[in-house]
C-alpha cells in the first residue's frame, strides 16, 4: 500500500522509505526496549529527511555470536498502472499470489523478516546469538547517495556484525544466489563527417563506424575475458558479455549521412575478472582503434574512415556511467553451509545457483570484511516486472529457513 510513495527514480521519483519503517515499528514496538513491552533493540537510523533505515536487535547471551539479516530495502522500482492488470499500488490477493509492486522486490522480504523479528520479541527464546535485521533505504538506485546501508557501513554501524555471517534477503527462488556479475555501463561517442548519401566518398558514416568499431571491441573483450574455469563451480550459466543496448543520433533526412552518433551499453563480467580492469581494457581498445582508425575493417569501396584530402579521421570516445563490482560468496563459510542445509530441509532440495545480473552494494560489504550469504524467496520472473507477485507459500518457507539458520547457529 505504501509502494507507490517510496519509487525510486530520482530526480522526479525520490522514495520516503520513512513511510515502510513506520509500518515496520507498528508492528515490533510493543514487544521492544522503548515501550519495555519487550527485548527488541530498535534504532531508526535517518540521513535524509523522510528516508530512513532500522536496525533491529534481538539480544544473545553469548557476546560476539552474532548473525544478521540485512538487504530487505524499503524502496521499490516504478510501475505504470496502465500496464498492469491490477493495480501494482494495493495489495491484492489471488490464491497464492500476493501481487503489487515491491511484493518480491523488496517489500515482501520487509515484512517477512519483520514477521521473524516480531516472533522473536514476542516469545523470547533463549539464544546464544544475537539476531539483528537491517531494513534499509535506497537500494534500487545508486545517483544518490550516503542514504542506505553505505552510509551505515561508513558511520560504523554495523561493524559488529562482521563477527557472523551475513545473509543478504533481496534474492529469489527460495536458493542460496552465490554469484553475481559486475556491470559497468558505457556510451560510445562517434564523430565522422557529414554529406549526402549520393556522395559517400566525401563522408565519414559514423553509424558505420559505430557498428565496425563495436565489433572490434568485442572481439577483443571476449579474447582478453573468456570463460573463467570457476564461473562452472558457481553455476553461472554463461560467462562475461559486451554488448551495445540503445542507439541514438542527431536525426537528418534519409539521404544524409549523419556526423555524429552514440552507441550505449554495458559489460557484464564474473566476479573472478575485475571490472577496473574490463574499463582499462576496453580504453586501451579505443584508444588503438583511433591510432590506427585506417586499419579498421570497412564496408565496400568507399566506405572509409579517413579523408587524407582533407586531413580528417573518424574518432571514438568512450565514457562509462553506473559501475558494480560483481560478487562470489564464501563457499566455505560457515553461514552458505547452513544457509544451504536450512534450504534442503524446508524446500526439499538445494540448488545454489549464480546469476550475471548485478546486485549493488553487496560485494563492497564484503570487501569491508563482512561475510555475506545471499537468498530470497520471491520470483526471479517478476523482479522489475510489471504484474509483479510473490507466492505465499515461497514466503513461508523462507521463515522457516530464517528460523533453521537460527536454530543451526546455536550449535
Amino acid at each position: 500500500g505504501e509502494s507507490i510513495h517510496v519509487q525510486n527514480n530520482p530526480p522526479e521519483l525520490i522514495p520516503q522509505e520513512d513511510r515502510v519503517v513506520k509500518h515496520v515499528l507498528n508492528s515490533l514496538l510493543p514487544f521492544s526496549t522503548t515501550t519495555g513491552g519487550g527485548p527488541l533493540i530498535l534504532n531508526h537510523v535517518t540521513y535524509f529527511p523522510g528516508r530512513g533505515n532500522l536496525i533491529v536487535e534481538y539480544p544473545g547471551t553469548v557476546p560476539g555470536k552474532i548473525l544478521s539479516f540485512v538487504g530487505c530495502h524499503m524502496d521499490v522500482v516504478t510501475a505504470d498502472p496502465k500496464d498492469w492488470d491490477f493495480d501494482p499500488f494495493t495489495l491484492s490477493i489471488d490464491g497464492d499470489k500476493l501481487r503489487g509492486r515491491g511484493t518480491t522486490d523488496c517489500l515482501g522480504h520487509v515484512a517477512l523478516v519483520t514477521e521473524l523479528m516480531r516472533k522473536l520479541g514476542e516469545t523470547k527464546p533463549d539464544l546464544k546469538s544475537t539476531v539483528v535485521a537491517v531494513f534499509i533505504a535506497n537500494e534500487e538506485s545508486g545517483v544518490v547517495t550516503g542514504v542506505g546501508i553505505d552510509a551505515l557501513v561508513q558511520h560504523g554501524l554495523l561493524n559488529k556484525l562482521k563477527e557472523g555471517p551475513m545473509f543478504w534477503i533481496d534474492s529469489s527462488d527460495k536458493q542460496p544466489c552465490i554469484g553475481n556479475a559486475g556491470m559497468v555501463a558505457w556510451k560510445l561517442h562517434v564523430i565522422g563527417k557529414t554529406f549526402h548519401s549520393g556522395i559517400t566518398d566525401k563522408a565519414i558514416n559514423p553509424l558505420e563506424l559505430a557498428m565496425d568499431a563495436i565489433k572490434e571491441i568485442q572481439l577483443r573483450f571476449y579474447r582478453d575475458f573468456p570463460p573463467h574455469p570457476q564461473e562452472q563451480v558457481y553455476g553461472f550459466p554463461i560467462p562475461s558479455t559486451m554488448k551495445p543496448t540503445q542507439w541514438s543520433y542527431p536525426g537528418g533526412g534519409i539521404n544524409q549521412i549523419p556526423g555524429e552518433c552514440t552507441i550505449s551499453g554495458d559489460f557484464r563480467l564474473t566476479p573472478f575478472y575485475d571490472v577496473k580492469d574490463a574499463m582499462k581494457k576496453l580504453q586501451e581498445y579505443v584508444d588503438d582503434i583511433n591510432d590506427n582508425i585506417q586499419k579498421l575493417e570497412s564496408r565496400g569501396p568507399v566506405s572509409k574512415y579517413v579523408l587524407p584530402d582533407e586531413n580528417l579521421k573518424g574518432r571514438l570516445t568512450l565514457t562509462f556511467d553506473e559501475v558494480l563490482p560483481g560478487l562470489a560468496c564464501d563457499l566455505n563459510s560457515r553461514g552458505f553451509h547452513v544457509l544451504c542445509k536450512a534450504t534442503e530441509e524446508v524446500v526439499g532440495h538445494v540448488k545454489p545457483f549464480s546469476i550475471t545480473g548485478s546486485l549493488p552494494l553487496i560485494r563492497e560489504l564484503q570487501d569491508e570484511g563482512f561475510d555475506v550469504q545471499s537468498c530470497g524467496y520471491g520470483l526471479m520472473e517478476t523482479y522489475h516486472a510489471k504484474n509483479e507477485y510473490c507466492l505465499f507459500t515461497d514466503m513461508s518457507q523462507g521463515y522457516q529457513v530464517l528460523g533453521r539458520i537460527i536454530t543451526q547457529l546455536e550449535d
